[in-house]
Formats: C-alpha cells, structure tokens, sequence
C-alpha cells in the first residue's frame, strides 16, 4: 500500500471518523528517550515524551492534510496507546475495537511509512558514528513494534532483537545483551534447530562476560541444555561451535567463575530468562487517555 507525503486535494479527504491508513508508530524508552518513525526526537531537555509525539504526529497529519494512526509504545509507564491525530492538532486515544484490526492490512500500513530496512539502516549509521546509545534506543523501538505487529517469532522481529543485542554488547550491558541473546536462541531452537547454532554461539559469546554467579549458572544451564540438543540432533558441527559448548561445561564445572571469551567469538543476538515469556505484553491504555488527547488547536507550542 503506497501513501503519498503530499498534501490531497481538500474535496478528497476522508471523514474524520474513518480509519486512517497512514500509520505511524512511537515510542518511549525507560529513561524518557523517545522515538517516532524511526527518528530520536530532540527533547529540549524538560519536554515531556507525549506532547512531543502529538507534535511530531500532528506535524506529520498538517503535511499530509489527513488524520493519521499512530502506536505508541510507552515503557515509562508500561502501556500500549492507539491514536488518531488530525491535521488541526488535535487527537484521542481509540480502543483496538475502533481501530483496523490485526493482521495483514494493519502491519502493511503501519510499516508503509517507514519501512523496517530503512530504519536499521540508519541504526547502523548512528553506531558507525559511535552514537551507541542512539542506535541501541531505535534498536528497541525498532523490535517493541516489529513483535507488536508480527510476533516475537517473526523473521524481523528476531533480526531486530539480534541488533538490540549486539548494541547492547557494544555498551557494555552484557546482562542485558545475555537476555535478548538468549532470547534469539531459544526461539531459533524452538522453530528452526538448524539455525540455531549461530544464535546460541552469539548467545554464549555474552554470556561469558557475566560476572554474577548466580547468573552465569542460571543461564549458562540453558545454553548448555541448547548445545546439548545440537549435538544430539547432529548439528554441532562447527569447531568453533564445539568449542564454545565445551568452555560453557568448563565453566559451569567451576562453580560459574570468569572465563577468557575466545578471540574469534561472535559479538551477540538476543534473549531472556527461562521460566518468563519472550516479551511481556504491555496494556493497551483506555479510551480517552488524557496524556493523549489534545482538544482541537492545541498543541505543545501553542500552550506555552
């Protein structure tokens, strides 16, 4: 489905009430950074993350001359909020009910506008640049909406996952890094085996910078249940592989201490604990939701 960025012809626009098919997403990190389409919003320092979306999205919808959807994944506060943006500024919040439904049709339009290649290219950008913490951040917004839309099991979203994971690498948050490694490879073992081996070195490659004890046994359990099944099944044939498996036995033999990671070891991918879901899902925010209805006219700028 292709959305042209001019503006249409007034006589042409759709009533207020239909659904728009100009979709874009958001989304807010923990520690405020926040993210539109693929962009880090300059925050001015004290803006607050939801008036600088709707003027970022009534931007947009002004440009178009049309209402548009929007996605807002907030981690701040751990919800899920839809939007309707119109032209004048205003907004509100809409149920799913309200909204397209899931599937096909919706995750076309809301990666029509920013298509995800693009977007990891300009993550890549930012970390050839050495702008880690930029790059790790739309690592994430990039993953939240890709596993909102598609799943924690699509193609993309496990590629996403995997980027988020090596970035997280680069900064040094190895802990983190081990959990979306882990993640990667556990679902790779869970729905193509013979991928797998991969995603489990990349896994292990973070988890031996670990230093808790506690965790370096908990997770080094499961990558050595994963190397295991590979090799039971037959598909443990790299020497590298065999050699990554057998400093895992080693160390979990030595009661979890340090090991040197090997020189040739791949960075990471992605992953999480065990016993907890992929990804937790967040709740959708109800109708209404006054962080993110703006009466006509209204807008950030206008109100100072």
């Amino acid at each position: 489905m292709n959305h042209s960025l001019t503006p249409r012809d007034k006589g042409n626009l759709p009533a207020l009430s239909a659904p728009p098919l100009i979709r874009l997403d958001a989304y807010v990190a923990e520690d405020g950074s926040t993210v539109v389409n693929g962009h880090l919003l300059d925050m001015g320092g004290t803006r607050p993350p939801n008036e600088a979306i709707l003027d970022a999205v009534a931007m947009f919808a002004r440009a178009v001359g049309t209402p548009v959807a929007a996605t807002v994944i907030d981690r701040m506060v751990q919800q899920v909020a839809r939007l309707r943006v119109f032209p004048d500024g205003s907004s509100r919040t809409i149920a799913d009910e309200d909204d397209l439904p899931p599937g096909l049709e919706r995750t076309a339009a809301e990666e029509a506008a920013f298509p995800p290649l693009a977007r990891v290219e300009r993550i890549i950008q930012h970390a050839q640049r050495e702008e880690l913490h930029a790059a790790f951040v739309l690592a994430s917004a990039l993953r939240e909406h890709l596993t909102l839309r598609r799943g924690a099991e699509d193609e993309l979203s496990l590629e996403a996952r995997a980027i988020e994971a090596y970035l997280a690498y680069l900064r040094g948050d190895y802990m983190l890094s081990t959990v979306l490694a882990l993640t990667v490879a556990r679902i790779r073992c869970r729905t193509d085996l013979s991928r797998a081996a991969p995603d489990v070195a990349r896994a292990t490659a973070a988890w031996q910078r670990l230093m808790d004890g506690s965790q370096v046994a908990t997770r080094g359990q499961e990558l050595l249940h994963m190397w295991e099944h590979l090799s039971a099944e037959g598909l443990l044939l790299e020497p590298a592989h065999q050699a990554m498996a057998a400093t895992v036995q080693s160390r979990l033999e030595q009661g979890g201490r340090s090991v040197p990671a090997p020189a040739m070891a791949p960075a990471v991918t992605a992953g999480e604990v065990p016993l907890a879901p992929e990804d937790q899902p967040l709740e959708p925010t109800r109708r209404g939701m006054r962080r993110f209805t703006r009466w006509p006219g209204r807008s950030a700028e206008s109100s100072r």
